[in-house]
């Protein structure tokens, strides 16, 4: 399958713009092929990641799928490209958080094991049972991620190495979920792995999700400040001013 990158005008990274139907097709396509594959987004922090760390950068680069999770790279790629949108609601459609897409995973064909791996253990519980609901059949277990460790590390990789999973939801929220996939890759089974980032609490109805005609507006972080101020505060206050800097900063390398 020919997955296209495009280039985010400004911020200089790239995304794989898919809606939701492709996105399916594309995963029933990793599932049938059998072989390792990874899909994670691209937001404001993300980029702010990318920007900064090397061992993140080159993860994103050379994972198969970088969805477009985030309004404001949304709107930069579609004012970006040639062949603009028709309206706001086709823009929108391109716009892929783990939320978006998951509900629709009873359509993947084939998809028959689903591992999800991270958030507490009630949370984990609870996508784990909607995914069963949502994936009639399939075989759906779950590992917390609560207190992270490499020991902990050490005994996700042998449970994902025995379960043998076709589909990895990867929850530990931005940048551990990543750093986790750099580290363990090499060892662990041919599966697709997504980072889902928060979607695991989301899915068990523990983290309510912003409405989504605040997510058209490019408020949802308004939301999550409201829910989650100290979890949010320096993402939202003060990340913008490093990806600003770091912006600046390669505007004049690339000059010089």
């Amino acid at each position: 399958m020919n997955l296209v990158r495009e280039q985010i005008p400004v911020l200089g990274v790239d995304a794989t713009p898919l809606t939701v139907g492709e996105l399916i097709d594309v995963l029933a396509a990793f599932i049938d092929d059998g072989t390792t594959r990874t899909v994670v987004g691209h937001n404001l922090h993300s980029v702010t990641l990318t920007l900064s760390d090397s061992w993140f950068r080159e993860l994103y680069e050379r994972s198969d799928v970088v969805l477009l999770d985030g309004a404001p790279l949304l709107w930069l790629w579609g004012k970006g490209r040639k062949e603009r949108p028709e309206s706001e609601a086709s823009l929108m459609s391109y716009r892929l958080g783990s939320t978006d897409w998951i509900p629709a995973l009873g359509t993947v064909p084939g998809l028959e094991r689903i591992a999800v791996l991270g958030a507490g253990q009630q949370a984990n519980d609870g996508a784990v049972a909607r995914l069963k609901a949502l994936v009639p059949g399939a075989d759906v277990a779950g590992m917390p991620g609560e207190a992270w460790n490499p020991a902990k590390e050490d005994d996700a990789v042998a449970w994902l190495q025995t379960f043998r999973p076709q589909l990895v939801l990867v929850g530990l929220g931005m940048p551990l979920q990543e750093a986790v996939l750099q580290r363990t890759l090499e060892s662990l089974p041919p599966a697709v792995y997504c980072t889902v980032g928060g979607a695991i609490e989301q899915l068990a109805g523990i983290q309510k999700l912003a409405p989504r005609w605040l997510g058209r507006m490019g408020l949802e972080w308004a939301w999550r400040l409201m829910l989650h101020p100290r979890r949010v505060a320096y993402r939202v206050f003060g990340e913008p001013w490093v990806l600003l800097a770091l912006l600046v900063r390669r505007r004049l390398s690339l000059r010089r």
